[in-house]
């Protein structure tokens, strides 16, 4: 047995490895257990199970529809309970929690302040309610022996037209637990160049965004998210595919925009689970990241909205080994690839790979090797 064949984790490993997480929703991982707590205290009667294993079956099921659309309706009901200051500072308490058990080490969660307003609070209200939570959280972490650091995107839904006020939002916030600014919702109809605006004033002051872009819609939201808006990754940027041509011998042949997205180096945030479930993607086997990790594009795993999906960090990277038989330098690759493309200094990026997720993968990657000697080496007989 080689040692790149021990080097693929099982589970054990993959749960205990230092992972970074670039997308993930705030909005899209609550406990069903919480939904129905805060559900209860709020008088918000329409969720369709109250029970939380039944409710969270709903959710995955829900969201099992292949469109995007229907998949965000989902969101109805969580947003619904994320009205007050307690709740949110509960769910981004509990996200960090999650996250750290999960073996995340850092992780930027994004969410929407204009969709947590209808019970009176402020943007900064919302804003503030969610990093305080999120600095709980990080608390709770440490005291069970985890370590992690959340940062927040501020997202603003691309068929609103708040665009503008939430990057305003988002650039107040960016020394106080805020890394950034994004934009989410339905593509399709609702093109970035909506929001040049926002994206020109982040550009001026300096400030980091991310798009959703090549999700739904094809390479003319890519280009546009790039190229007209000027974003520093791609929020799944999955279709960018279409752009690559695979001939018959098995040679590629890169389009100009994918060819671009490679040579800049710009971050893909690939969530596969969350690709299948809009219908971004047919299986595992057949979802780009496969072809985009062979060729070196800055892809990175992500959650997306875990609720959703019933999936964490762990599971993705599991369904990964699983399917192309990555190893723990497969993971270790995708992780630093997520921490090079994180929206925090140079230089706090630069020690978090060498000083957490380096380490902690080459631990992980040496316990093959006392597992080795364990079974080679026993007690010896010597005849007297």
């Amino acid at each position: 047995m080689t040692s790149q064949t021990l080097n693929v984790p099982g589970p054990d490993q993959i749960r205990r490895a230092p992972k970074v997480l670039l997308h993930d929703h705030l909005d899209g991982g609550l406990r069903p257990g919480t939904i129905v707590d805060l559900a209860l205290e709020q008088g918000y009667e329409a969720l369709p199970e109250t029970e939380p294993d039944k409710l969270g079956v709903w959710f995955r099921e829900a969201a099992d529809s292949g469109s995007l659309e229907r998949y965000l309706e989902t969101f109805a009901h969580t947003c619904a309970v994320m009205q007050t200051r307690d709740a949110l500072f509960r769910v981004a308490m509990e996200c960090a929690e999650d996250l750290a058990e999960d073996g995340v080490v850092y992780a930027e969660v994004r969410y929407a302040p204009e969709q947590h307003l209808t019970a009176g609070l402020t943007l900064e209200e919302v804003v503030e309610a969610v990093n305080e939570g999120f600095r709980e959280g990080e608390r709770r972490a440490r005291a069970a022996g985890h370590r992690i650091r959340v940062g927040a995107l501020l997202t603003a839904m691309r068929h609103a037209a708040r665009a503008l006020e939430i990057a305003e939002l988002a650039n107040r916030y960016r020394d106080l637990g805020v890394v950034g600014f994004d934009i989410a919702g339905a593509e399709a109809g609702y093109p970035p160049t909506r929001h040049l605006d926002a994206f020109e004033y982040l550009k001026r002051e300096n400030n980091h965004f991310t798009i959703h872009a090549g999700e739904a819609f094809g390479l003319p939201s890519i280009w546009q998210a790039l190229q007209w808006c000027g974003a520093d990754r791609l929020g799944h940027g999955v279709r960018i595919i279409d752009d690559i041509e695979i001939a018959d011998d098995g040679s590629v042949t890169l389009g100009r925009l994918a060819s671009y997205v490679r040579d800049k180096r710009i971050p893909l945030e690939l969530c596969p689970t969350s690709n299948l479930q809009t219908g971004a993607a047919a299986s595992y086997a057949e979802h780009p990241i496969g072809l985009l990790r062979k060729l070196h594009f800055r892809a990175t795993v992500n959650t997306d909205n875990r609720l959703m999906s019933g999936t964490s960090m762990s599971r993705e990277f599991e369904r990964l080994v699983d399917t192309f038989g990555y190893t723990l330098d497969d993971m270790q690759w995708f992780t630093v690839n997520a921490m090079k493309s994180a929206f925090i200094p140079f230089d706090e990026r630069l020690a978090m790979i060498n000083d957490v997720v380096k380490p902690g993968y080459a631990e992980l990657k040496s316990e093959w090797l006392f597992r080795q000697t364990a079974v080679t080496s026993g007690p010896s007989s010597v005849a007297g």
